[in-house]
């Protein structure tokens, strides 16, 4: 119980942990704020036009199409239209039809409605007789949304392979290690005790971060902090391994960095890249996240499917992690 309680008066002293720890806190939190603001307006198109030199239909037909600025002059007009930071159609009558000017610099999306439009004002008249039917249009951050609460998920879940790293480094540096050694401990208690607070610290950073970027049901919810409780401990086990084989504080942060990187990575393009590749899919599992994140895009998107094979891999993860540790422990003393 004493080497707890000294565990835990380093993690008040350690900034580098605590920032960790409420770090993806305030990711998460960001990102719901950023998911509630409405980008649909990013979709519209923006219409220029003289005063007078198109007709009051013609100006009533684009507003249908997106927003219509109307210029006093035409040196006004082509001026709005080359700013750099506009994406304005140019809009003129060119007899009957319409004509459309742009500056050039345009996304590709612009241009095609700017090449579209003339012929669509020409077929008007047979358009308005076509029946319409306007669907809802979807959130363009919904699907990003989800992998990006993912990722910010797993980055509160490494927060345990952190603090056990820098705090089995930081005993190393200050002699606290050779004193370990000679303490009436065993090698399973030692352990336990160097884990605890990380997969404590890990898995509160990683409910917090659940609770603020997910709305799930009750067996959603359970399923969750079943994941997170694995993958933290998996991520706890992983730091003392960095801590072991460390022989400075520089060394473990470089550590820490790239297998931060492998973590956060080899999940994502599993997901991007590698859906159908099962051979592949199954290379990634040897990196315990890729179960963790494969498990919370299906809770994310309201499936449980994977659920119960994710678990296992986690489970499988956590036990041989921590019997090699413990091999590796008792043969050092030996």
């Amino acid at each position: 119980m004493k080497g707890l309680i000294y565990q835990l008066k380093s993690v008040r002293k350690d900034k580098f942990c605590i920032m960790t720890f409420f770090l993806p806190i305030v990711v998460a939190a960001a990102l719901n704020i950023a998911g509630s603001i409405d980008l649909s307006s990013l979709g519209e198109y923006y219409f220029c036009v003289v005063s007078g030199a198109v007709t009051d239909e013609t100006r009533e037909w684009l507003t249908r199409y997106g927003d219509v600025t109307v210029c006093q002059t035409r040196e006004e007009w082509l001026s709005a239209i080359k700013e750099p930071s506009t994406n304005l159609i140019g809009v003129d009558m060119d007899g009957t039809g319409i004509k459309t000017t742009l500056s050039g610099d345009e996304l590709t999306i612009w241009r095609q409605a700017a090449s579209t439009l003339p012929a669509l004002y020409e077929q008007r008249e047979a358009a308005e007789e076509v029946s319409i039917q306007t669907l809802e249009q979807p959130d363009v951050l919904t699907g990003f949304q989800h992998i990006f609460m993912a990722m910010t998920l797993l980055a509160a879940i490494f927060m345990g392979c952190t603090f056990n790293a820098i705090n089995i480094i930081s005993e190393k540096e200050d002699g606290v290690s050779q004193i370990n050694e000679i303490l009436p401990m065993t090698s399973t208690q030692y352990v336990i005790q160097k884990i605890f607070i990380g997969f404590v610290f890990g898995c509160l950073s990683a409910i917090v971060t659940a609770a603020v970027c997910f709305r799930l049901s009750a067996a959603g919810t359970a399923v969750m902090m079943a994941l997170t409780a694995l993958s933290a401990f998996a991520a706890a086990l992983t730091g003392l391994f960095v801590g072991r084989i460390a022989d400075g504080m520089m060394v473990g942060v470089a550590y820490i960095k790239i297998i931060m990187i492998v973590f956060m990575a080899v999940p994502l393009l599993k997901y991007l890249t590698a859906p159908e590749n099962e051979l592949l899919s199954y290379i990634c599992y040897l990196i315990p996240s890729s179960a963790t994140f494969e498990g919370v895009m299906d809770l994310a998107n309201g499936g449980m499917a994977s659920a119960g094979k994710d678990m296992w891999i986690l489970a499988v993860h956590c036990a041989g992690w921590f019997l090699l540790y413990l091999f590796q422990s008792k043969r050092q003393k030996r």
